[in-house]
């Protein structure tokens, strides 16, 4: 460790990898990233992703990025090279460990093969219904197909048949020969390939047969070298299975051990409900910024920093738990807060004109570009006889306790003066307020309330220098914290989680920020450009988070 360097928090899977080390099992820590290409990276994705390469790092090894591209019907090279985008904007890098199941396919075929002629694997007629229901309960042994004990080289020539296409999907598969009474029901003859004539993105119409994951996956370990294989805890049942393959096989085994999943409050993490949100429309692609995945995170303005520092403190563990969204919000605004910009936004506009300011008078005010960052420095702010002000910001009549403007009341305006409102202009039929007039005090300029008590300070823009924008405001994609356990996940969506502002008026400094770029908008929250329909003639800007931090109140409350 590095002086300086904050210490690795210990976790049972570290501590099972040091322990490997001193005992010389393994010579090195070497593990794998196995993603399917069937989806875009969640925040789920993120906390594997920083365990394996984080490992690899800390103990002077490397980490593989490896597709598990075995079910071609749900794989697309646009989820290839989102992968490959994630994992790097999420600091890490393979260097020249990019890895495919599908490089290791004629291997697996042969091993495949290998079993069969060690009478330990067999070609089934049955169909996925019927091994289904051969498959026995937990409580129950399961019955043993009635194609099981064919001669070998019978299934050994149904194989090679079945790798030529002539038979159709679904009406053959190679199985395992294991137990069928077995405790464990992934040792009751699990499937090893199964036909599926669909074109792989990576290898075409070479193959018409597939291996399943359990198959394929301890195998390309073993091939690769990997020490540690780390999955998350859906796979402990299927860690004898992972066993078995290698053992039968008699090759270089490596070390499977399994984590507690991340479950996120109201979220869902299952790439098929996901799936289903992006096709039905209900969100507008993989990279909506409501969505759990690093591309909406992202697009949102979460940080790769804010996102490892949430993987850190969650922790690796055994048993499941439900993470509160709250601390992630927490550690994207803990990070922003020291990096971003400081700008000047209204939301909602009201008109406030000063009628004791020079027309035509135009001041350049000084503001602090992030007091958290010296070195940040400051930037001119334009003032003038017309602002706007938030529409929040003036009540007529005043709630109690109201420290903004109102009739006859003073506040400050931010970097500026303190004004005092004088009258206002409502429309002839709605009687809705359209526009504030005040008188402002020449010798406040910077806020000096010269003894005065002013308690309230609030934000504002002017109106002939600031630009338009489009501000969306983000929130919960649902509105509970546990929305898997509804009958129907949809039916616990928040009605609330976007709501797009138009006519919202920003800062001209503003003016040609790049996709991405990140601002805390003063007393409004975090906010970023959006990447995707954002363009200079026409700014949008996404909420990445408000400024209010619940988990911090938390925090204090348990301590």
């Amino acid at each position: 460790m590095t002086p300086g360097e904050t210490p690795k928090a210990s976790n049972f899977i570290r501590d099972a990898v040091i322990e490997d080390l001193r005992t010389r099992r393994f010579e090195g820590a070497v593990t794998r990233f196995p993603p399917e290409p069937n989806g875009y990276l969640h925040i789920g994705h993120a906390k594997a992703i920083c365990l394996d390469f984080g490992l690899a790092q800390e103990f002077g090894g490397r980490c593989h990025l490896r597709f598990d591209d075995t079910n071609p019907t749900k794989e697309s090279q646009e989820y290839v090279d989102a992968i490959m985008r994630d994992v790097r904007w999420l600091g890490f890098d393979w260097g020249a460990h990019l890895y495919h199941a599908s490089d290791y396919f004629q291997q697996l075929y042969d091993w495949a093969v290998q079993l069969i002629k060690a009478g330990t694997a067999y070609v089934d007629d049955l169909s996925a219904g019927e091994i289904r229901d051969h498959r026995g309960t937990l409580t129950e042994a399961g019955r043993e197909s009635p194609y099981r004990n064919r001669p070998g080289e019978e299934y050994l020539g149904l194989f090679e048949r079945m790798r030529r296409g002539e038979f159709a999907d679904g009406t053959k598969v190679l199985r395992a020969k294991i137990d069928m009474a077995a405790g464990n029901v992934n040792l009751r003859d699990p499937v090893m390939y199964r036909i599926r004539k669909t074109a792989h993105q990576r290898t075409g119409d070479t193959w018409c047969i597939y291996p399943m994951y359990d198959w394929a996956h301890g195998q390309s370990d073993s091939i690769e070298g990997v020490t540690h294989s780390l999955c998350t805890l859906e796979y402990e049942d299927h860690r004898p299975l992972y066993d078995w393959y290698l053992d039968a096989l008699g090759i270089y085994h490596p070390r499977q051990i399994e984590f507690a999943r991340l479950n996120l409050s109201h979220t869902v993490m299952s790439k098929r409900k996901l799936l289903t949100l992006v096709e039905e429309g209900v969100v507008s692609g993989w990279d909506d910024p409501r969505m759990p995945t690093l591309a909406g995170l992202r697009r949102r303005g979460y940080t790769p920093e804010a996102i490892r520092d949430f993987c850190e403190r969650i922790g690796i563990a055994k048993a499941d738990n439900l993470v509160d969204v709250a601390l992630l919000e927490h550690c994207v605004r803990e990070d922003l807060n020291k990096r971003a910009l400081r700008r000047l936004a209204v939301l909602r506009p009201l008109k406030l004109v000063i009628e004791n300011y020079p027309e035509g008078q135009v001041e350049e005010l000084p503001a602090v570009n992030n007091p958290e960052d010296p070195s940040a420095g400051t930037r001119k702010v334009l003032f003038s006889r017309v602002l706007y002000i938030e529409q929040d910001d003036f009540r007529d009549p005043p709630p109690p306790k109201y420290f903004r403007l109102s009739p006859g009341a003073e506040v400050r305006l931010r970097y500026a003066y303190i004004v005092k409102a004088t009258g206002v202009t409502k429309h002839a039929t709605t009687g809705e307020i359209t526009e504030v007039r005040c008188t402002y005090d020449p010798e406040s300029r910077g806020g000096d309330a010269r003894g005065r008590k002013v308690k309230g300070t609030i934000h504002w823009v002017s109106a002939a220098h600031s630009i338009s924008a489009e501000i969306r405001l983000y929130d919960s994609l649902f509105s509970v914290p546990k929305p898997d356990e509804a009958d129907d996940f949809k039916s616990e969506l928040n009605p609330r989680s976007l709501e797009a502002l138009s006519g919202c008026r920003v800062e001209p400094a503003l003016a040609g920020a790049p996709p991405e770029s990140r601002f805390q908008f003063e007393r409004q929250g975090y906010f970023c450009v959006d990447s995707r329909d954002s363009s200079p003639s026409g700014l949008i800007f996404n909420r990445t988070v408000g400024l209010r931090d619940t988990w911090a109140k938390i925090e204090k409350g348990a301590g």
